[in-house]
């Protein structure tokens, strides 16, 4: 599979503006492409499509990109055929999961991305790039057809990944109490994605970048921490 994938746990980390940590992996992963496809769709009401890609816009006119948002298409599915590569921005993964399945994206992007299209994703847009989205951090403010995802990697995210802190008195489950019931019913791996890393995949090859290790779960294993420069590439022959 020629996948050519950005999976970014967030858009801003603190004290960043938006994009600007992972401005040189999105250059990279774009090479000399000149133009990019938002999908805005993980977007609740009340904030629309239109000014969250004038965000995106900004952020990428620095990258000297065109975006183009696919709620202005005529056709969502041609968009998709038609792009050089496809962002999906964070928010909602319920809501955005759902309008991917009601806009008939899910084997579009599944294909151009088999060809080698790039993709990257923020949050949201970064889980269903997994194959469910049950680890998502999201409250379910709308039901999905289904909770399959675009299965572009064969384990689950878990983008937002935070520690426990030792000072809080915070008496509810942590998230890898919650990821490790998870496992009780569910076999793939789940990776945490603390703020300001990502995910590089090319090919069958994954590189872990950013100033952070990430928490790696295995079902009936310990949770393992691994460096930017371990080897990852194992999760991608998860079954």
């Amino acid at each position: 599979m020629s996948r050519n994938l950005l999976l970014i746990s967030t858009s801003t980390t603190h004290g960043t503006g938006y994009l600007e940590h992972c401005q040189e992996q999105v250059k990279e992963l774009l090479h000399d492409r000149t133009s990019i496809l938002f999908i805005p769709y993980a977007r609740p009401g009340g904030i629309s499509h239109k000014a969250y890609t004038e965000t995106v816009k900004e952020a990428f006119a620095r990258m000297e990109v065109d975006v183009s948002g696919i709620h202005e298409a005529t056709d969502a599915v041609v968009a998709v055929q038609q792009a050089e590569a496809v962002f999906v921005g964070g928010g909602n993964t319920f809501l955005l999961l759902r309008q991917l399945y009601q806009h008939n994206l899910i084997k579009p992007l599944q294909e151009r991305v088999k060809q080698g299209m790039p993709y990257m994703g923020t949050s949201a847009g970064s889980n269903v790039a997994g194959k469910t989205i049950g680890t998502t951090n999201d409250m379910p403010i709308v039901f999905p057809k289904s909770f399959d995802a675009l299965q572009l990697v064969p384990f689950n995210l878990n983008p937002h990944y935070l520690d426990p802190d030792p000072t809080s008195r915070h008496m509810g489950e942590i998230r890898e109490t919650r990821i490790m019931e998870f496992h009780v019913h569910n076999r793939q791996p789940v990776v945490g994605l603390r703020e300001g890393s990502m995910l590089r995949i090319r090919g069958d090859k994954m590189e872990l970048q950013g100033p952070h290790t990430a928490r790696v779960f295995l079902q009936g294993e310990k949770p393992q921490e691994f460096k930017p420069a371990d080897d990852l590439n194992f999760l991608l022959d998860a079954v």
